[in-house]
């Protein structure tokens, strides 16, 4: 396993993190991945991610929710009833963009295995495009393959990189794929904790930014090769996912989840015309029991004067967030023969160095 961004001796912003620096740090909150690698018969590089936000009583205990599309090239199902009804029902899936279709009916064929689905289910499922490492049309993930990281889901550490549904994605021409990392928020009344997890799979080398610095520039493509060179480089998405267990109502969730832009932007990302940056965010601070028998519920929220802390802690966890999936993923040779480097944390170090934005950190062997 490559070393995570903190480990590397560079720190992203103020505010402290959760004991995993993980949306998994949400109490509560349960990741699964499927990977799906083999060349034959067709190459596949792909997968499925899975956040459940209250484990498995997501399904019958909803949580309010919100979402945002900074540039719409791109797919997330379930959200014009999300955006109805304020409230996320299931699980939420990440996958190419191919085959949404098969992860959102697993899921509704999951809840009604469990018994969940009273009369309808409509799950979130997003994507981003994997076709340039995977033979997408080769409609390699089947259902199974949803249930499995359903299964999979537990809280504790994340893996990143090249796992589930980051498994092809690209990132600033490096490679890609899934990342996540979590902020500790005081307010009035307590402490809250933000989580992120993010598909990363945008952006241009030149773009790439760390902690302000304009790392991308700093690594040409003569030291490390950029996977496109003159060829037009394939539709670029990112999906962020944010959490927390504040308790907040569905227009802060909407208001949480548009300050993932100003994360994403700090490393580099401006929402190109070809790119799905769409982005969700939920709350677990209130119980929103799917059946029972009380009419009336008693709902909290935090004041909208007291949202600014989660704002920025929102924007310091994307950014750590896009930044741990680029230092997590590996080198990766796909469909037609593609190879997508990995970052060089060897280079990364050195530029911050120079720039005295490094602290005590591992040593690196031979990364290149």
């Amino acid at each position: 396993m490559r070393p995570r961004l903190r480990d590397l001796g560079i720190t992203i912003g103020h505010y402290p993190t959760g004991a995993f620096n993980a949306i998994t740090d949400i109490p509560g909150v349960a990741v699964g991945h499927c990977t799906v690698l083999h060349d034959r018969p067709r190459i596949a590089r792909t997968g499925v991610t899975m956040i459940l936000p209250r484990g498995g009583d997501i399904w019958h205990n909803y949580a309010f929710a919100g979402y945002h599309s900074f540039n719409g090239n791109g797919e997330m199902t379930g959200i014009p009833w999300l955006k109805e009804s304020g409230m996320l029902g299931s699980p939420i899936g990440l996958t190419n963009t191919h085959q949404v279709g098969v992860v959102r009916d697993a899921l509704v064929e999951q809840s009604v295995r469990l018994g969940y689905t009273h009369s309808f289910l409509l799950p979130v499922v997003a994507e981003t495009y994997d076709g340039w490492l995977n033979d997408i049309n080769a409609f390699h993930l089947t259902r199974e393959h949803a249930f499995e990281a359903l299964n999979a889901a537990q809280s504790g550490p994340v893996a990143e990189g090249n796992v589930g549904g980051g498994t092809g994605m690209i990132c600033h021409d490096f490679k890609g794929g899934i990342g996540t990392s979590s902020r500790l928020v005081e307010v009035m009344d307590g402490r809250y904790t933000v989580g992120v997890l993010v598909q990363a799979n945008y952006g241009d080398r030149p773009l790439l930014r760390v902690d302000g610095v304009p790392v991308g520039q700093l690594i040409p493509d003569a030291h490390t090769p950029v996977p496109f060179k003159n060829l037009p480089g394939p539709s670029s998405s990112i999906i962020i996912i944010v959490g927390t267990d504040a308790p907040l109502l569905p227009n802060q969730c909407d208001r949480l989840a548009q300050r993932a832009t100003v994360g994403l932007a700090r490393v580099g990302g401006t929402g190109y015309n070809g790119s799905g940056d769409i982005f969700l965010a939920f709350a677990t601070g209130n119980h929103l029991l799917a059946q029972g028998n009380r009419f009336l519920r008693d709902i909290k929220m935090v004041p909208n004067s007291q949202m600014d802390n989660l704002f920025n802690a929102t924007a310091e966890a994307v950014e750590e967030a896009i930044l741990n999936a680029l230092c997590a993923a590996e080198t990766m040779i796909g469909f037609h023969g593609h190879t997508v480097h990995a970052l060089p944390l060897d280079r990364l170090q050195e530029i911050m160095a120079a720039y005295g934005r490094t602290h005590e950190a591992v040593k690196l062997q031979g990364e290149r």
